[in-house]
């Protein structure tokens, strides 16, 4: 069968999903410049593909212009066509002013006010973990060597895809659940990590789908077993890129501006909640003793806490002062990882802005703290199900309004007509669902 190479140009929308247009290869010069069309209301359609309402109607375009430093180009041979697609920004019809509901452009306006107001950077990582459905599992297989080998050439097909396709694949592993997997990549720049993390998830999917089966990123596939998270890791530089989050005299290694910068998140993470952690499924994660997030907190090395401390490796010759990072763990890849990285950073520059005291660091579980200590140190339950996360949101005017009011609007909208769509469900089907759109 003879084939025409395609090329498609992408947008990660308010659903988490990788939607766009495509065009012949021999026409990538044209479109480098020109994009392709686009419309309002395409930002409406939820993970479950369906329009449950919009602010835009069948009203206005827009134009989707790729960035030719997201280029992604993975040659799977004799398993199928190549992957070829570009990440793009969704500007007006003068093909330069950006549209209020562009997520990475929200993410880029972000990172631009933390460079100019701070004289500050941010250097990100996701940490993502699946479920592969290409493997019968063994009992026992956690972290254990059968678990790869179980997974036939999945693992080495998908090493090599992240290679080619620029997003630098650090570790691959088996994860605690039956067929769960975690993949990390080497930090980046901000814009440059969420890039990535877009790529990361059309490529694992990309790298099953030609080996015959699929995979699932969402943070509940079977409610017998564990959730699937998204785990961001930060930390700052100045503009120069010197380190700037690790203070080797502080009793916990962090700076003063990383201890501001944490502080905002830990503030207003109930709201950030309704963008990190946007499923409904996703609070069946964020419970109490589930190795996941149900606080607030800054934690020690702690992977229950809201924000972690992550370790450093004191061996000769290792800079501290470029390993120290955070961890921000109410999140799953039902997010779009622009905007939770928007929102991560507009909450951080809000702790700089307002020159917020540093957190106090937990050692214990929270929930074994006396109330008024919890109190004390403002730490607070985060939502439990989506509804109370976008209250949270909208009641928080200081984190909504780093929205603009349309996007607000159809965020809320959107995320409203999710779970719309979901409620009649029993919860063994809407897991269902839900694995199957993530």
């Amino acid at each position: 069968m003879n084939r025409l190479p395609l090329i498609m140009v992408c947008t990660n929308d308010i659903a988490g999903q990788v939607r766009g247009k495509g065009f012949p290869a021999h026409a990538l010069e044209g479109h480098l410049k020109k994009g392709v069309g686009w419309t309002p209301t395409n930002t409406m359609i939820t993970c479950f593909g369906q329009i449950v309402s919009t602010p835009f109607g069948p009203r206005n375009d827009l134009m989707l212009i790729p960035d030719p430093a997201t280029e992604v180009f993975v040659d799977f041979g004799d398993e199928g066509p190549a992957e070829h697609f570009f990440l793009g920004d969704i500007v007006q019809t003068d093909a330069k002013t950006p549209w209020d509901l562009c997520l990475r452009s929200f993410l880029k306006s972000a990172l631009a006010d933390l460079e100019r107001e701070a004289g500050l950077r941010l250097v990100a990582a996701f940490e993502h973990e699946f479920i592969y459905f290409g493997q019968q599992p063994r009992l026992g297989d956690s972290y254990g060597l059968e678990g790869v080998r179980l997974a036939g050439a999945f693992p080495e097909a998908l090493l090599h895809a992240l290679d080619a396709g620029g997003v630098q694949p650090e570790t691959f592993l088996p994860e605690y659940g039956p067929g769960q997997f975690e993949v990390t990549v080497e930090p980046a720049g901000a814009l440059q990590a969420a890039d990535r993390a877009v790529a990361l998830r059309e490529l694992t999917r990309a790298t099953a789908y030609r080996l015959g089966h699929r995979v699932s990123f969402a943070p509940i596939v079977d409610r017998k077993s564990v959730g699937n998270g998204v785990h961001i890791h930060f930390s700052l530089t100045d503009t120069d890129g010197r380190p700037a989050s690790h203070d080797p005299a502080h009793a916990y290694g962090f700076s003063q501006k990383a201890g501001q910068f944490v502080a905002g998140v830990l503030r207003h993470m109930p709201a950030l909640c309704a963008v990190t952690a946007p499923s409904v499924l996703s609070y069946e994660r964020l419970v109490p003793n589930k190795w996941s997030a149900s606080y607030n907190n800054l934690g020690y090395r702690d992977r229950e806490a809201g924000v972690r401390i992550c370790p450093i490796w004191e061996v000769e010759g290792a800079d501290a002062s470029r390993q120290y990072n955070f961890e921000y763990r109410a999140a799953d890849a039902a997010a779009s990882p622009y905007l939770a990285l928007g929102m991560l950073v507009r909450a951080g520059l809000q702790g700089l802005r307002d020159e917020l005291p540093e957190p106090e660091p937990t050692t214990q579980d929270p929930t074994t703290l006396p109330p008024d200590e919890v109190a004390r140190r403002g730490t607070v339950r985060l939502p439990q199900t989506l509804d109370a996360a976008l209250q949270a949101l909208e009641e928080d005017a200081t984190a909504s309004g780093w929205m603009p009011a349309d996007l607000l609007l159809a965020y809320t909208m959107h995320k409203r007509g999710e779970i719309s769509l979901v409620r009649d469900l029993a919860a063994d089907e809407m897991a269902a669902r839900y694995s199957q759109a993530y």
